[in-house]
Order: structure tokens, then C-alpha cells, then sequence
């Protein structure tokens, strides 16, 4: 209600008196003048004062109607808004119960505040006549804590959309994935936005174990990239054997690194002519020349071994080691004396970040002081050292010197009459094309070699047998050079060898992208775009094929009619189809004599430690180099 204040100020009138002092005499007649004109005076002064109180009177009593009639005026004006803002209140709550369990919640509330505002504006005008004193405090003006204080319609409608696009797009994630996954095994729904990638940054041999077991086809799911997995030999080789349908994709940052132009990544045609042409790189011949270098950088670096166990005879870690002894072997192999051993020196110290790089969870710009980043700069050091040797390789072959690496091979075939393939090879592309081999040498036949050394030391009676094949070829001269027909009279070595990668292979799987909708099955067509992995541990641990597949048994290679020889489609561990390795031979000829070699220079055994336990029973996955492929770094040798 309204309230009214009057506040009435009468004037004070005040007269002053003035002494005077007479003499006696005169005291009477000055009195009797005073007297007369005193009472003139207060005459006047009377009528003055009786005037003006009437006019005060008449003044104030039509003040008081006149207020009277405003403060009617207002009391009614409070009536009307008292009406309006109850029947506004009735309406609030009528649209929020009606409304509470719907999206419009927020939108409905806001537009009735809004409406009641606007019901307190209109009053503001109607009262802004009366003092402040008088007037009703707008709602708005009340003291409101922050929590409880809703944002304006406009922010609302902001906040609304946005929600709703983010729930529209979660939705929308579900429901591709849904559709994409059809029947196939694996989760009912997606983790929204991340999917499986907390199972991809630490990969265990049990996850992808459940994943594979769940069927021969099964989805998942990781940063909306929707894989399908294949963990049957049919679907893996289907896969493998598909270049219309699928073609290899490794990771996000491979092209970054090893350039979008590398012959890795070309497909149909164009991949059939270009392998054709390096496949003159991997003849018998070319591993009768390849098998010198590749024993004396052995030797140079099982040497470099034994003298630092004659100092410090403790367990060592063995991957570093052996990665070394690879990144030599192979620049040897590759490049010969067209490169200086500083060069081959600064390759091996940078080309871990390439392979660091590669890893599957990876952030993949190559932003300063990033991965991909370094990887970059070891590419350039790299390619510019193999430009080099490429160069001086083509001089040496035109000014007549008979070939002594890959690269001389490769120079004199283009040069050979008889050649049809394409012969216009750059400096550029030949050491686009080492640079492969090295990426290949450097991961997946690391780990081989490793878990070579692995199995030998846990299985001793092995490395008996393996020793008294090489007294028998050897003939007790463990200092003669190997050639290609001693190695021939080596089938335990090579069991060994082939058991050991079958047991633990080094690739486990190889990524693909569905270039097309790919009709995989008679009842399930993989999405165009999607990746589809195939996996080689099912093929290589068949229990058909392979007999107790967890144990260790080379023998089951020395049987020509023996399931393991009669199934070589389930030996996915160099792959199937166009894109299988065109170095496998020479892959398994460097392990066989690193072991061979190491056999009978020295004894050693594998220290096993917790992490040893962990790399022999979940491999310890390392994904890296865009397949996935077991590392086996926990791996800890003693030379004894």
C-alpha cells in the first residue's frame, strides 16, 4: 500500500524590542506615544497575519484534496498490478508443472519472468509521480542470492541451443554407430567422443584377446572412428587380398613422416609396376651379396657386447642394443661405403623419434617440440644422407665398379638391357624407398630378433640342439664367413626362427580403410571410410593348425607334411596379398645368423624381472609404427 508523508513548515515570526531610556520628565509622554503607536502597529500586523492564515489554510486544504486524489489514484493503480502479477503467478506455475519434464522448461519459465518484468515496467511509469518514499519496491529490486538468479530470456535461448545441439550430436554419434555396427559383437554403445581410446593408450594382450574371441568380425569404436576387427584367418586374408575394396592406412602422421608420395602408399596398378621393379632388390643373388655385411656388422657388435659384460657383468636391457645393431646392419646393407659411418652414426641417434611417432595414440601435427615434429627433422637428416648415397652410387656403377650394396644391385639393374620395368628412378625416390626398408628393419625384425634371444635363453635344450647343428655345418671353423649354401643346411635355425615369430609375432595387425562399402560377409558390408583391422594371432595360435600354439616347439617345422607346413595361409606373420613384405627372406635370414652367430660366440640368459613377466604373457604391446606390433623392451640379457 501506498503510504503519504506531509511535512508542514510554519513560519516563525519573530519581533525584536528595542530598549529606550528617558528621563523622567519625559517618561510618561514618551510611554503614552509608544502605547498609541504600538497599538497602530499590532492593528496592522493583525489584519496582515489574519490574511495570511486564511490564504495558508485555503493553500493546505487543496493540497490535501489534490493529494488525496493522487494517492486514490495510486491505490488503485497498486490494486491493478496486485491483480496482474497474481494472475502472471498463476501462469508461471501453470507452465512449469505442465511443462516440468520437458526440454522447454527453461524457455517456458524464462518467457513468464520476462512477462512479469514487463508487468513491473509498466507500473514504474504509473507510480513515478509519487516520492520515492511512497512507492511500491519493484520485485527485481528484492536481494536474490547469485545461485538462485536466472539468466535472461536471450541467455536462455544461447544456453537451450547449445545444449541442444551437443545432445543432438551425441545422439546422432550413437545412432551412426548403431547403424554402422548392425549385428556385429561389441559394446551396445559408444563411450560419446572418446570411445575405446582408454583402451588403446594401454593395450593389454587380455583386451584384444576378448575383443577377437567375441567373433571372427566385432566392432569398436575411438574418436568416432568406427573398426571393425577380423580375427579369423578367412576374414584377415580377405582382407589382406582386397586392394578394390581396402587399402593400408597406418596412422594419421605416417604420411607426414614418410612423405604422402612414398611408393608405401600407392594401391592398384601403379603399387603392382613400382614392387615389380624393387623385387630385382631381394633375388638369391642379391642375398648371396647382402649375407657378408650383414655377419660382419653382427660380429662387430656381439663383440662390442662381450666387452661390455667383461665390465659389467650385470643384466642388460636389449632392445636399444638390438635396434642398434639393425639400423647398422641395414644402412650397411643398404647404402654400403656411399655412406659415412658419422652419417649412419646420426641416423641410428635420430631415427627413434620417426618411430616414436608412429605410435597409434598420437598427436598427429607436426607442431614445434611435438612427435610428428621430430620425426620431421630426423626424416630430413635422413633422406638427405640417402640422396647422397644414392648419387654416389650411380657414379660408381656408370664408371664400372661392381656392385657392393642395395643400392649398386639396384643402379645396375635399371642399367641392364634386359630390364622392362621403369628405370627413371631420382635420387629422391631411391632413398624414399631405403627409408621404407629402414622403417620395416628398424621395428618388426627388432622384435623378432629380441624374442629370438628370449626364446633360446628360456629354452635351453633349444639352444643345445641349435649349437650342435652349427658344429655340424661349421665344422668346428666358427670364424668361416657364411654363404647362402651353409645357411641352406640350416633347417633347425630356421625352425627356430619361424616358431619363435609364430609364438610372438611381431606384427599382431595392420590397419586398413574401407576405401568403398566392402561386402566382407554374406551378411555384414563394412562402411566406406571405416578402418577394418585384420589380426594375425588367431591364425598363428590355430590349435587345427598348430598344436599346443602357446608352446615353443620348433620341431613342428621339420616335418614337411606336418600341419604347420601343410597350412602356409595361416603364417600371416609377413602378411598376404599385394602388400605382403618384400623383404620377408632377408628378414629371416638377418635374424637367423644374429642367433646363430650368438650361439657360438657366447652364452647368455634371459634375467627375468615383473616387466619380463608382462612382456612374455601380455607382450607388452607397443602400438606403434601404425600396426601393432609387440616390443619386446623389458627384455634383460646376461652374458655369462
Amino acid at each position: 500500500m501506498f503510504r503519504t508523508s506531509l511535512v508542514s513548515i510554519s513560519p516563525k515570526v519573530v519581533i525584536g524590542s528595542r530598549q529606550l531610556h528617558a528621563s523622567p520628565v519625559a517618561l510618561k509622554t514618551v510611554t503614552e506615544k509608544v502605547s498609541e503607536v504600538a497599538d497602530k502597529v499590532n492593528k496592522g500586523v493583525g489584519k496582515t497575519l489574519a490574511s495570511a492564515i486564511e490564504k495558508g489554510e485555503r493553500a493546505s486544504h487543496a493540497a490535501k484534496e489534490t493529494l488525496e486524489t493522487k494517492t486514490d489514484q495510486a491505490k488503485g493503480k497498486a490494486q491493478e498490478t496486485e491483480t496482474i502479477l497474481k494472475q502472471k503467478g498463476n501462469e508461471v506455475g501453470a507452465r512449469v508443472s505442465a511443462r516440468q519434464k520437458s526440454g522447454e522448461d527453461i524457455i517456458s519459465l524464462s518467457v513468464s519472468l520476462f512477462d512479469l518484468n514487463m508487468a513491473f515496467n509498466m507500473d514504474r511509469s504509473a507510480s513515478a509521480t509519487v516520492p520515492s518514499s511512497t512507492a511500491i519496491p519493484p520485485l527485481y529490486s528484492i536481494p536474490i542470492p547469485s545461485f538462485l538468479t536466472l539468466p535472461k530470456a536471450k541467455e536462455f535461448s544461447a544456453l537451450y541451443t547449445f545444449a541442444t545441439i551437443i545432445i543432438s550430436l551425441l545422439v546422432l554419434e550413437q545412432a551412426v554407430y548403431r547403424y554402422k555396427k548392425r549385428h556385429l559383437p561389441g559394446a551396445a554403445w559408444t563411450i560419446p567422443l572418446i570411445g575405446k581410446f582408454a583402451d588403446s593408450v594401454t593395450p593389454t594382450m587380455e583386451a584384444y584377446k576378448r575383443q577377437w574371441d567375441a567373433g571372427a568380425l566385432s566392432a569398436v569404436s575411438v574418436f568416432n572412428i568406427f573398426i571393425v576387427m577380423a580375427s579369423s584367418n578367412e576374414y584377415a586374408r580377405k582382407i589382406l587380398n582386397s586392394p578394390t575394396y581396402a587399402e593400408p592406412c597406418l596412422v594419421h602422421s605416417a604420411k607426414t613422416v614418410l612423405l604422402p608420395q612414398n611408393w608405401v602408399f600407392l594401391t592398384g596398378k601403379e603399387h603392382v609396376e613400382y614392387r615389380r621393379g624393387l623385387n630385382a632388390l631381394f633375388t638369391r643373388k642379391a642375398l648371396g651379396m647382402y649375407l657378408p655385411i650383414q655377419e660382419s656388422v653382427c660380429r662387430k657388435h656381439l663383440q662390442r657386447w662381450l666387452d661390455a659384460a667383461a665390465k659389467d657383468p650385470s643384466p642388460q636391457p636389449i632392445m636399444m642394443t638390438a635396434r642398434h645393431l639393425n639400423m647398422e646392419t641395414s644402412l650397411a646393407v643398404f647404402c654400403g661405403s656411399h655412406i659415412p659411418e658419422h652419417a649412419a652414426q646420426e641416423i641410428n641417434d635420430k631415427y627413434w623419434a620417426i618411430t616414436k611417432s608412429l605410435e597409434l595414440v598420437n598427436f598427429p601435427f607436426a607442431f614445434p617440440g611435438t612427435k610428428v615434429w621430430k620425426a620431421v627433422q630426423a626424416r630430413k637428416v635422413a633422406l638427405r644422407w640417402l640422396e647422397l648415397a644414392a648419387h654416389k652410387s650411380k657414379i660408381a656403377m656408370a664408371n664400372g665398379a661392381e656392385p657392393e650394396c642395395m643400392l649398386d644391385e639396384w643402379v645396375r639393374t635399371l642399367a641392364d638391357p634386359a630390364y622392362k620395368g621403369r628405370k627413371d628412378f631420382s635420387d629422391h625416390e631411391m632413398a624414399m624407398v631405403l627409408f621404407s626398408f629402414l622403417f620395416a628393419s628398424q621395428d618388426a625384425m627388432s622384435s623378432g630378433l629380441i624374442y629370438g634371444f628370449q626364446h633360446l635363453a628360456d629354452h635351453p635344450e633349444v639352444l643345445a640342439k641349435l649349437r650342435e647343428e652349427q658344429d655340424r655345418v661349421r665344422q668346428g671353423n666358427y670364424s668361416q664367413p657364411l654363404t647362402l649354401e651353409m645357411m641352406d643346411q640350416m633347417p633347425y635355425l630356421y625352425a627356430v626362427v619361424k616358431e619363435s615369430m609364430r609364438t610372438k609375432p611381431p606384427v599382431l595387425m595392420v590397419p586398413y580403410k574401407a576405401t568403398r562399402a566392402f561386402p566382407i560377409s554374406d551378411d555384414y558390408t563394412v562402411p566406406a571410410n571405416s578402418m577394418v583391422i585384420p589380426s594375425f594371432y588367431n591364425s598363428l595360435h590355430d590349435p587345427e593348425v598348430y598344436p599346443n600354439p602357446e608352446e615353443f616347439i620348433p620341431e613342428r617345422w621339420l616335418d614337411p607334411n606336418g600341419s604347420a607346413n601343410a597350412n602356409p595361409k595361416n603364417y600371416l606373420v609377413f602378411g598376404s596379398g599385394p602388400h605382403r613384405c618384400i623383404g620377408l627372406e632377408y628378414a629371416q635370414m638377418n635374424i637367423a645368423l644374429t642367433l646363430a652367430t650368438a650361439a657360438i660366440m657366447m652364452d647368455f640368459e634371459h634375467d627375468v624381472t615383473p616387466q619380463s613377466h608382462i612382456s612374455e604373457s601380455n607382450y607388452r604391446d607397443d602400438l606403434s609404427k601404425g600396426w601393432v606390433s609387440t616390443q619386446a623392451d623389458a627384455t634383460n640379457i646376461r652374458l655369462i
